[in-house]
């Protein structure tokens, strides 16, 4: 019934001398429901009503509505327009700068927003905002400047893929730089392990499965199924086996054996696991 009301208020014909809901609606582009609740709450009441009980809006109602939907484009308050409309004593530019500081952290906010979506979009094409240069510095002369482009082809329909460009879209040098030192410490620890004799399925080395899964992780969530994926790719893909290898000569069969044992040691059979 009460959206049945509004619609005859709005449409009720002029004819009693003054404007209908519906024509100020209209001309000042604001909604029935607001103009209602503006009445309801004293901030812009019409001065008459016609024999029926519509509201009907004079030239000096028109002038407040006016006035009201000014500041309220400017951002204000209902509260704080009132105050500007009715108190004499209100300090109506000390309001006026309150709600452009408030503007102007918002355009901050947007600004910093509008960064993020453009690192995002970019992460997502290029997959590392980091220059050739930066690459070499940060990654060594082994790295090779296009695998983010041939990561993106192969990958970039995954659900990994995406988990990794909001963590690269974030990142500059200086978070690279703590991955790369993250990695190269892995490197040496297993190269050291391997050297000591380290036993896959000893503790020991499950706890560098577990160390591999935490860095690897800088990348995406790594379940220990996919780790058992990633240590096949290592021992058998020639690009991954020489890495290892080149940090000690078998490393990369011996770490696949031990991702195996540490996923035996959780209840996941290595000969049956996949990517998931």
């Amino acid at each position: 019934m009460g959206n049945m009301a509004e619609a005859v208020d709005a449409d009720e014909p002029s004819d009693a001398g003054g404007f209908t809901v519906g024509q100020v609606s209209a001309r000042l582009g604001v909604t029935v429901r607001a103009l209602h609740h503006w009445d309801e709450i004293g901030l812009a009441r019409p001065s008459s009503r016609t024999a029926a009980g519509y509201r009907l809006y004079g030239a000096g109602d028109l002038e407040r509505l006016h006035r009201v939907v000014v500041y309220r484009e400017l951002g204000l308050d209902l509260d704080a327009i009132r105050a500007v409309l009715d108190d004499s004593t209100a300090d109506v530019p000390g309001a006026l700068r309150a709600q452009r500081a408030q503007v102007d952290e918002r355009i901050e906010r947007l600004q910093r927003l509008g960064t993020g979506l453009d690192r995002m979009i970019e992460a997502h094409e290029r997959g590392l905002l980091l220059t050739v240069e930066q690459q070499a510095a940060l990654f060594g002369p082994d790295w090779d400047p296009r695998w983010p482009a041939q990561a993106r082809r192969r990958y970039g329909d995954t659900a990994q893929w995406r988990q990794y460009v909001e963590r690269a879209a974030s990142r500059g040098p200086e978070e690279w730089g703590a991955v790369a030192d993250a990695v190269t410490a892995l490197d040496r620890a297993l190269g050291e392990a391997m050297d000591a004799g380290v036993a896959p399925g000893s503790a020991e080395a499950n706890a560098l499965a577990e160390r591999h899964r935490e860095v690897f992780a800088s990348y995406f969530p790594l379940t220990r199924g996919m780790q058992v994926c990633l240590g096949r790719m290592y021992a058998s893909d020639p690009g991954f086996a020489a890495h290892y290898d080149g940090v000690r000569v078998g490393l990369a069969a011996w770490f696949r054996r031990v991702v195996d044992a540490n996923a035996r040691a959780h209840g996941i059979d290595p000969d049956t696991a996949t990517w998931s």
